[in-house]
């Protein structure tokens, strides 16, 4: 029998390979992956394998600073401390295997996530600002009716790893401003490795980004929502697309379980700093929720909340029959919205041409292709 300390190294070594039941397969164990480890992970680690306390420090910085793609390249490291961790971690970081590009210069990248699954995430350039759109999930568990990553189904949450190695192996890296969590996936359905995504992103000993160049969006799961909200400090979009319950339900099954009213009244009694910017992502479905009855439920349901309301065409996806409004009636929508003191706006589409713009992302074709 293990002794007990050994078995709770090993947990923190291969916490991957521990099961529910305690019981652990020495002889089957292969190194996990590093990246995506937060600092007290990696201070656990270092004490685990006897490492200088140091260790931590200089494992972050190639890590997330100075983006060591192995651990021969981390040179201030003695011999031993990198063979130490290379006999019990593999540090992998895949690149994209595929790019295509759009039109209007949108990149959409595929990244390998593990065996057989591929993740798809979308570079935005613009003027003044070049967004990333990353993904949380392979495929979602949603099936929100105007998406097809919801039609895809759902195969796997994304590790820490697995979502910020979407930024560190980006080409574009270093021309990155801003990030959002509005690519496959929900992200408060894998609201763990999500936070401590955030926390690598912006804190000093990983990229020391501001939360102000990330967004989180998502449909309002609740207990992921507040957890989010008190342990980051990310900018935070609602996929709201109805503000009356039976409507929004017919479009997004989650209304059921978590109501559009409830994430609301969360919103409005979390006394968010006034730097957090809240913004509701509405599309436009003709004849559906485009109305004039409409801009007055979003009045009535949004009355007291600092937020923004950003239109959204609806791009249309295989087997469902709803449609876009016109660019007439979304531009009418807007302006009644602002006319009754909501700061709204259009979201210009990006991407279409490659299925890159909102709710087009899906690795189906992908898989089929390879």
């Amino acid at each position: 029998m293990l002794h007990v300390e050994t078995v709770l190294n090993l947990i923190i070594l291969q916490p991957s390979y521990y099961c529910s039941h305690g019981i652990i397969n020495i002889a089957h164990m292969s190194p996990v992956n590093l990246f995506g480890y937060t600092f007290p992970e990696l201070k656990a680690i270092a004490a685990a394998l006897n490492l200088p306390g140091y260790t931590s420090h200089q494992l972050s910085d190639w890590l997330y600073r100075k983006n060591a793609a192995s651990f021969d390249q981390m040179s201030n490291l003695s011999k031993e401390t990198r063979k130490k961790l290379s006999d019990n971690y593999i540090l992998n970081k895949p690149l994209p295997i595929k790019v295509q590009v759009s039109g209007d210069g949108t990149k959409k990248y595929l990244f390998p996530a593990r065996v057989d699954k591929t993740i798809e995430s979308v570079y935005i350039p613009e003027k003044n600002r070049n967004t990333l759109c990353i993904s949380a999930q392979v495929g979602c568990t949603l099936d929100c009716v105007f998406c097809m990553t919801g039609k895809q189904g759902f195969q796997g949450n994304l590790t820490a790893g697995e979502i910020i190695n979407q930024i560190a192996s980006l080409p574009e890296r270093d021309l990155l401003s801003n990030i959002v969590f509005m690519g496959m996936g929900e992200p408060l359905a894998n609201t763990d490795n999500v936070i401590k995504s955030i926390d690598i992103m912006t804190s000093t000993y990983g990229f020391g980004w501001s939360p102000t160049r990330i967004t989180l969006s998502t449909v309002g799961m609740l207990p992921g929502l507040e957890k989010v909200i008190q342990e980051t400090h990310c900018h935070l979009a609602v996929s709201l697309h109805s503000p009356f319950d039976e409507e929004r339900r017919s479009l997004m099954p989650v209304e059921k379980i978590y109501p559009i009213k409830e994430v609301v009244a969360l919103l409005k009694k979390s006394q968010l700093k006034r730097q957090r910017r809240i913004s509701f992502e509405y599309i436009m479905f003709r004849d559906l929720n485009d109305s004039m009855r409409h801009v007055n439920g979003l009045t009535r349901l949004l009355n007291g909340l600092k937020c923004r309301i950003n239109l959204i065409r609806f791009h249309e996806i295989p087997d469902t029959p709803l449609r876009s409004s016109s660019d007439e009636t979304i531009l009418s929508f807007k302006n009644r919205l602002n006319e009754k003191g909501m700061l709204t706006t259009i979201r210009a589409s990006r991407g279409q041409d490659i299925f890159a713009a909102c709710g087009m992302l899906s690795t189906t074709h992908n898989r089929q292709e390879q």
